[in-house]
């Protein structure tokens, strides 16, 4: 049976942000505390028989690892060098994978990272590197181009190449003292959706004009140019964008069909806000799952119909006064009557505010038997209390 070496699981450790407790007995804490160095991310404590300190040991440690601030170089680029110093809270400054210790809660730890490139390699290695802070569910990917600038040639004035790792097919020419390329567009433009949108829509980086997403814990991050996800819309019924759409730039883009914030609504729904006129919410609004939003806060109704203050209001509903006020109006003005004309009448209420005879007949009855029971009941009290009184004289006599 074959066992991990202790590279391949120090790899795993980094690329799952994953921190190791060693909790051992005396004997055996030395072999363990060697591997300390060997391990990013470690810390190895003596535990005492039958783990009377467990507790106190996990806190401890727990407490030492993530005051530790450290960070790691992955996928190294052939002659690439990578100097790193660690500027800690309290001004002192850690090189190589030292890092800060001791740093308390909400303080920051700084990194200054220079590269410097011992040798011109235009071919073989790898096109960028990943720094990651040990523990922590971050990277920063480091694009490099490797360019050797122009390689001069002879005083016969041949042509001179400029050597750039990531020109694929189109080369840069040189002049006598400079060198210019006729590349139509750098790399990095083709990893954008839009000219005023960041590269890889801000959720990945660009490596050779294409985009690799960032890795998110909240879900899945996905498309050309990284602009789609699975986290960032809303949900209905527990189902992102409903099901009916995908998540792009944090809102939901329906499939055909669909509409609505979350794309709940069938699109055939509209037919629920056309007026008797054949119009959307009568044009002073927008139809959301088949109800009318006004956006004119002048207006109101089922279908925003009614705006007494809008432009034009009178004049284009002056015909539809004469079907109240006009005895003598044509056969076409009285087919708009029952048609365009009828949403005008607006009941507020149908009930009288005045009391009928006989509402006056039921209250004044309620009004004396009321009177009645109150008077009642006051005299039987006192009756009583008058009875009370001379039964109590007859036995003091």
């Amino acid at each position: 049976q074959e066992h991990p070496s202790l590279g391949q699981l120090s790899e795993k450790l980094i690329d799952n942000n994953i921190n190791v407790i060693f909790a051992v007995q005396g004997s055996q804490f030395h072999w363990y505390k060697d591997l300390l160095p060997l391990l990013p991310g470690t810390v190895a404590r003596q535990i005492e028989s039958q783990a009377a300190n467990l507790n106190d040991l996990v806190v401890e440690a727990y407490q030492k690892l993530i005051s530790e601030v450290k960070i790691q170089v992955d996928n190294h680029i052939q002659g690439l060098h990578f100097n790193i110093t660690a500027i800690c809270p309290d001004g002192s400054k850690k090189t190589g994978m030292e890092g800060c210790k001791n740093v308390g809660y909400n303080k920051e730890v700084l990194f200054n990272v220079s590269v410097t490139m011992k040798g011109c390699h235009t071919t073989g290695g790898r096109k960028y590197a990943i720094l990651k802070p040990i523990g922590f569910n971050e990277t920063a990917i480091v694009n490099v181009q490797q360019s050797c600038a122009c390689q001069y040639g002879d005083s016969t004035g041949h042509k001179r190449v400029w050597a750039d790792e990531t020109s694929d097919s189109k080369q840069s020419q040189c002049s006598d003292n400079n060198c210019s390329s006729n590349r139509d567009t750098l790399p990095s433009e083709k990893c954008r959706q839009h000219q005023d949108q960041p590269i890889c829509s801000g959720q990945g980086n660009c490596i050779d004009g294409k985009c690799f997403c960032y890795i998110n814990k909240l879900g899945k991050v996905y498309g050309k140019y990284c602009e789609m996800d699975d986290f960032s819309c809303p949900y209905h019924q527990g189902n992102l964008c409903s099901g009916n759409g995908e998540c792009e730039g944090g809102k939901c883009k329906c499939f055909a069909g669909w509409e609505g914030d979350r794309c709940e609504c069938s699109s055939q729904s509209a037919k629920h806000c056309l007026n008797s006129k054949g119009q959307i919410c009568s044009g002073r609004g927008k139809c959301v799952c088949g109800k009318c939003e006004c956006t004119d806060p002048r207006s109101f109704g089922r279908f925003c119909e009614y705006c007494p203050t809008c432009n034009k209001a009178c004049e284009e509903n002056w015909n539809c006064v004469q079907c109240y006020h006009s005895n003598n109006v044509s056969q076409v003005i009285l087919d708009q009557c029952t048609t365009s004309c009828a949403y005008l009448l607006h009941y507020i209420d149908s009930t009288s505010d005045c009391f009928s005879g006989r509402n006056y007949f039921r209250v004044f009855s309620i009004i004396v038997i009321v009177t009645f029971l109150i008077g009642l009941l006051v005299v039987l009290i006192i009756r009583q209390i008058i009875l009370q009184g001379s039964s109590n004289k007859v036995k003091s006599s």
